[in-house]
């Protein structure tokens, strides 16, 4: 069975993607994106528009400012080598529409949570921007969002120290290692992922 992506990295960086929007004392382009991105997401959640239309007007912004090919790629690991073009590409489709359901389903979730930058750090996958994010009832939580690339996009996300990427990328390596190597089975399964959400 294909776990969905891990609620615990792709959650907790989604709250803290929502949650950059306010001023950061030491400013960089990283932290400027990030603020910039997040400014954007805040604003439509917090609309009282209705849900479908969030969800409507947070899907472009989600493809122009998180690196969803890369992210992807780097989840298929080896396995992107072996798989024919027609896979990859009908891969790297799914895989977009999946990741943006998953991200979209959570809008509703979020209200009022509030967050602090605790810093940035270099990585070498890009700038580490780092949060600490506060959600009404619930224990604060340490988030991070990589930023990499030129033009900048998140390139990776951490909630509570695990990576969305690392975690996918072990899930579907177990999954393709069970089934052959075959990516279309890998594309099979995630075409039932899809045709499961509501």
């Amino acid at each position: 069975m294909l776990k969905a992506f891990s609620r615990r990295a792709l959650l907790g960086a989604f709250a803290a993607a929502l949650t950059f929007g306010a001023g950061v004392a030491h400013a960089n382009p990283a932290t400027d994106f990030v603020n910039s991105f997040g400014g954007q997401l805040v604003s439509i959640v917090n609309s009282g528009k209705p849900l479908g239309e969030k969800k409507r007007e947070v899907l472009p912004l989600l493809q122009s400012n998180v690196d969803i090919q890369g992210i992807a790629r780097y989840c298929l690991g080896r396995y992107w080598r072996t798989a024919t073009p027609a896979q990859q590409q009908k891969y790297l489709q799914l895989f977009d529409q999946v990741l943006v359901n998953t991200i979209t389903d959570q809008i509703g979730n979020y209200q009022g949570v509030s967050f602090r930058v605790t810093g940035t750090s270099s990585t070498p996958d890009g700038e580490r921007v780092n949060a600490l994010i506060d959600r009404p009832g619930q224990p604060e939580v340490n988030m991070q969002l990589i930023i990499g690339g030129n033009p900048p996009k998140v390139v990776d996300m951490y909630g509570e120290g695990a990576s969305l990427r690392m975690n996918q990328r072990g899930d579907y390596s177990s999954y393709l290692a069970r089934h052959g190597g075959d990516v279309g089975a890998l594309n099979s399964a995630l075409e039932r992922q899809l045709s499961n959400h509501h």
